[in-house]
């Protein structure tokens, strides 16, 4: 089972990774422009994070939270 600060991390990596792809000349022009394009919509870490403290917070009385402030 992943736990919240797991799930965090691998967003945020993944956007990581779509960077690496769209910067990387040495793949061809289309999955590079791919990339770009998921990354317009794509959030930020901080984005990420700051979602992640939304979700702690609440007090909605839901016992699960999908996303963590930290990744550590």
């Amino acid at each position: 089972m992943t736990i919240p600060s797991e799930r965090t991390r691998a967003i945020i990596q993944t956007r990581e990774f779509l960077v690496d792809l769209s910067r990387d000349q040495a793949l061809p022009e289309a999955l590079r422009t791919e990339a770009r394009r998921l990354l317009r919509h794509y959030p930020s870490a901080d984005e990420v994070l700051l979602a992640g403290k939304v979700e702690e917070q609440r007090e909605d009385g839901l016992p699960w939270v999908f996303l963590s402030s930290s990744i550590d």
